[in-house]
């Protein structure tokens, strides 16, 4: 019983915090935009394009614009976490079920990196951008199959632990 509750609150946890980062993604270019930006908008602004800066190169030609300013990500990482949110939340609402095997989740995997990675190909082989609305929408498998693995393999590390 208690190992079900940890996982339940875990799945959630990871939910809110997956929605919640991608929800800052979209904001912050909105609150930079507004006009006088008061003390603690400068703080959070600055405290997101510092991260994004860590995990994402940041090109804005690569990178959607939300009421006229940057996001603090490129339109891949945007797809990534959108997916990455979507499926946290499909998987919490799912409920307690049996984690799949590592052979189904590196298959899973494999085949969700597929459209990210010819994106990249057909771009490396041809010098030419796609879209960010086609980056972005084609890394959205792939940041949901992350979050499931992750979801699936705490859950399943949880579980044990608690036991």
């Amino acid at each position: 019983m208690l190992r079900n509750f940890v996982a339940t609150k875990g799945r959630a946890l990871f939910a809110a915090c997956a929605v919640l980062w991608m929800s800052a993604l979209v904001a912050v270019p909105v609150i930079a935009a507004r006009q006088p930006v008061t003390r603690p908008a400068v703080f959070m602004t600055a405290a997101m394009y510092g991260v994004g800066a860590v995990i994402c190169h940041q090109r804005p030609e690569r990178s959607f614009f939300v009421s006229g300013v940057q996001m603090p990500v490129c339109a891949r990482c945007a797809g990534l976490y959108a997916g990455a949110a979507l499926a946290a939340v499909a998987v919490a609402m799912r409920g307690r079920r049996r984690a799949p095997d590592r052979d189904v989740l590196r298959l899973a995997l494999c085949v969700a990196a597929v459209p990210t990675a010819a994106t990249l190909v057909y771009e490396w082989s041809t010098g030419v951008m796609p879209a960010n609305a086609l980056r972005a929408l084609l890394a959205v498998p792939l940041g949901g199959v992350i979050a499931w693995i992750v979801t699936r393999v705490s859950t399943a590390t949880t579980a044990v632990e608690v036991h």
